[in-house]
């Protein structure tokens, strides 16, 4: 049997000025090198993972999502950020090579979406529907190892500011995560950071975003001076993820001390 290889890239935050910087960081062209440095080092992927934040509240941003992965020739599997505009990126992102939300099978592995949009708010919330969804799909997949990618973070990031605005109803997901045990991997973006970390068994992992980093266990807002970066994971047929995190070196920010008084706008 064989494994299945997803480049998970997000949080790149586009509008529809291509020269735009989000936080001292010009969000096109550091997607743009993510994208190159990937394609170089990941031959051949089963599928690229973006969750979330693609666009920095403007739809026109949608386009330059097209733009760069338009051509991919593998699903490209989208998820909505507090950032992101669901009914634009739904219209925007409708035909393949995209898919906004749901689930996708590579081999015995399935990739289940959850939607923690909320409106006006950084806050995520699953909701009752798409919880009882999961309880559903995971039992009629059970034959499956199942990665569940999200936008918020459901497990605490050891960070002050950044876990009030993680996912509101984290209890009850984790509660259907720990009782189903064909789930094997849990993933997400917004924090703009990596963590990767065991729980019951359970890999939970965040990653980097395509443009500027968070200071990791910051009590308050702070930009870190890591480069833009992205994951890739290995899918095993035994059920095992191995995974690793690229950093863009060549692209170390500058300004670091300036830009932490930007403040904290998820």
């Amino acid at each position: 049997m064989k494994s299945f290889r997803l480049i998970h890239f997000t949080d790149t935050h586009l509008t529809g000025d291509a020269s735009a910087t989000i936080r001292g960081v010009s969000s096109l062209p550091a997607l743009r090198a993510v994208v190159a440095d990937a394609q170089h080092r990941c031959h051949r992927p089963d599928g690229l993972l973006l969750t979330g934040d693609l666009v920095q509240d403007d739809p026109a941003g949608y386009a330059l999502i097209r733009q760069v992965f338009g051509t991919s020739t593998v699903p490209v599997l989208c998820l909505a950020g507090n950032h992101d505009l669901p009914d634009h990126m739904r219209a925007t992102l409708r035909e393949a090579p995209f898919q906004v939300g749901g689930e996708a099978e590579f081999g015995r592995w399935l990739v289940v979406l959850l939607d923690t949009w909320v409106d006006h708010s950084a806050v995520g919330r699953i909701g009752e529907v798409q919880l009882a969804r999961l309880r559903k799909t995971l039992l009629e997949h059970r034959n499956h190892h199942v990665l569940v990618c999200l936008h918020h973070h459901p497990i605490r990031m050891r960070s002050e500011w950044l876990d009030q605005v993680g996912l509101e109803d984290a209890d009850e997901f984790l509660a259907i995560v720990r009782t189903h045990s064909n789930v094997r991997g849990v993933l997400w973006g917004h924090v703009h950071q990596s963590l990767d970390s065991f729980v019951s068994g359970v890999r939970f992992m965040a990653s980097p975003a395509t443009c500027a980093q968070f200071l990791p266990h910051s009590d308050e807002f702070a930009i870190d001076d890591r480069p833009p970066g992205y994951r890739v994971l290995e899918l095993l047929p035994d059920g095992t993820i191995a995974t690793e995190v690229i950093w863009l070196e060549r692209y170390a920010q500058r300004g670091f001390a300036a830009l932490q008084a930007v403040g904290p706008r998820l």
